[in-house]
């Protein structure tokens, strides 16, 4: 990448990582389009590579911004004291609303290369994907699934909210009036009924 990248102006920058993000998000890299890109970002063809040398150096670039963002942000938002279920579940999601406000597909991207079709782009985000699989690690290592009522399968109960998580952004997602404040809503509404009941 072209490090003058980042001495453009801010709003380019966004318009045009916002554009890799949501056409490699919906797209995956093998059928991601460079003309879909530019379209969507509004800038020419000629702009994106003389910063991006190639479509795998952008994919390699969006991928990195989008670690370290996230990163970020679970760092600031995540307790790292805190070892109940429900609570460190918000606080993640807390994260991920905070990064989808200026990135609304940074989340759809970061869950799509488990699922891309091309070794080489997996290949080339191998590292960096490992240091947010880190970090979820860490925080799902706080907690305490001895303090769940007994006979709840605390794996099994986690396993159960990352679905119906990843389902309600995938449902939002397709809604052209997708907010993440109201799907952050929705996921603590969730995780609030949720709690509920395991605890009655």
């Amino acid at each position: 990448m072209n490090s003058k990248f980042f001495d453009i102006k801010k709003e380019k920058q966004d318009r045009m990582i916002n554009a890799a993000l949501k056409v490699f998000a919906q797209q995956g890299y093998r059928h991601g389009s460079t003309d879909d890109i530019v379209r969507e970002a509004a800038v020419s063809k000629g702009l994106l590579f003389h910063y991006f040398g190639s479509k795998l150096e952008l994919y390699r670039f969006i991928y990195d911004y989008s670690v370290r963002y996230m990163n970020l942000e679970l760092r600031s938002c995540v307790d790292m004291k805190e070892t109940d279920l429900f609570a460190l579940m918000k606080q993640m999601e807390s994260a991920k609303m905070h990064a989808m406000k200026g990135y609304p597909y940074m989340q759809q991207f970061l869950n799509r290369p488990l699922l891309d079709d091309s070794f080489e782009a997996l290949l080339s985000v191998e590292e960096k994907k490992n240091s947010l699989e880190e970090t979820y690690a860490q925080i799902d290592s706080q907690i305490d699934y001895e303090a769940l009522p007994g006979g709840v399968d605390g794996e099994k109960l986690r396993k159960m909210l990352d679905f119906t998580i990843k389902g309600l952004m995938s449902e939002r997602f397709q809604d052209a009036s997708f907010q993440p404040e109201m799907l952050y809503q929705e996921i603590c509404d969730y995780l609030d009924m949720v709690r509920k009941i395991v605890y009655r």
